[in-house]
């Protein structure tokens, strides 16, 4: 008989396309995954992982078996739901994948609330990039993703997803003290042209929408430094080295050096809970979807109004947006 585990990394390995990969998201060790893979090839009297250069490619018997184990991991979550919604009480393992700055400004709030109201619900977070997330929620690899989508990439809604509104995330233009801006009531888009900018790297939203905005003001971006994270772009700015659009979700305090200036309209990015619909009775993610909800208006509300917010999206919980 196939161990169920042993399916479970198989098709964490599919979907992360690495031995590390899928460690991570299972929270194992690489050597852990490694182990279960071996057992599962010695079950099946089949070769499942080939080496391809430093990494690892499935043979066509291991991607028919993940597909399989997709299945049944399905039926398995459809029970332990049922179950759980028997009990009327949250409980058991919920996995959570966001992206860094949910992760780094809003998750730990909601992880520590969820532990203090519901000690049997054992909740694990994995930081992801954010176009994982969906496909990660899928693929039944994590059961609840936070992500967000900008005017500019819509989140993508395939069929058994459901999600839900969290709130929406201003986005600031942070300029070094001392720059001609910082005089200004409001900067507009079309006042964005010949300032050099630091970035995160292509291929992220915040890149492409500054490339798209600076276009079609009739300007070519100038990208003189490119970072993956929020406080190195600020860092960079506060040195004087260019001026960034910076979300204020897990950005924190400004360091001496680098203010923020009110771009009208400002980019504004709306972050969603999202679960697959088989589970969406489970009462694990009723209570964190009101958990995310709840602590992201009590972190609004405590940084009061500012210049160019719009209203933050209240979203019944358990109530998910189509």
């Amino acid at each position: 008989m196939l161990d169920l585990a042993r399916l479970r990394a198989l098709h964490a390995v599919s979907v992360h396309g690495s031995v590390a990969g899928a460690a991570a998201a299972l929270g194992y060790t690489p050597s852990a995954v490694s182990q279960q893979i071996s057992k599962l090839e010695r079950e099946t009297r089949t070769t499942l992982l080939e080496r391809r250069g430093r990494g690892v490619a499935l043979t066509e018997e291991a991607r028919h078996l993940a597909d399989a184990a997709q299945e049944l991991l399905a039926i398995v979550e459809r029970t332990e739901t049922t179950l759980e919604e028997r009990r009327g009480q949250p409980s058991g393992l919920l996995t959570v994948a966001a992206f860094a700055s949910a992760a780094r400004g809003l998750l730990p709030q909601v992880l520590a609330d969820l532990a203090h109201r519901h000690p049997a619900l054992d909740v694990r977070l994995t930081e992801v990039d954010p176009h994982l997330s969906v496909e990660l929620v899928a693929r039944g690899v994590t059961d609840l993703a936070v992500a967000h989508d900008w005017d500019i990439a819509p989140l993508p809604a395939p069929e058994g997803i459901e999600q839900a509104v969290i709130g929406d995330d201003l986005c600031d233009l942070v300029v070094p003290a001392g720059h001609p801006f910082t005089t200004r009531r409001v900067i507009r888009r079309s006042d964005l042209g010949g300032e050099r900018w630091v970035c995160q790297p292509p291929g992220r939203v915040c890149h492409d929408w500054l490339v798209r905005t600076l276009r079609a003001a009739g300007f070519e971006p100038d990208i003189a430094h490119v970072a993956e994270e929020n406080h190195t772009i600020v860092a960079l700015v506060a040195a004087g080295l260019g001026v960034a659009v910076v979300p204020r979700l897990g950005t924190g305090a400004l360091p001496p050096g680098a203010v923020t200036v009110p771009l009208e309209p400002g980019p504004v990015r709306r972050l969603y809970a999202l679960w697959r619909t088989g589970a969406a009775r489970r009462p694990a993610i009723t209570e964190a979807v009101r958990s995310l909800q709840e602590h992201w208006t009590d972190r609004r509300e405590a940084q009061g109004p500012l210049p160019g917010d719009l209203p933050s999206v209240r979203h019944p919980p358990g109530v998910p947006r189509q």
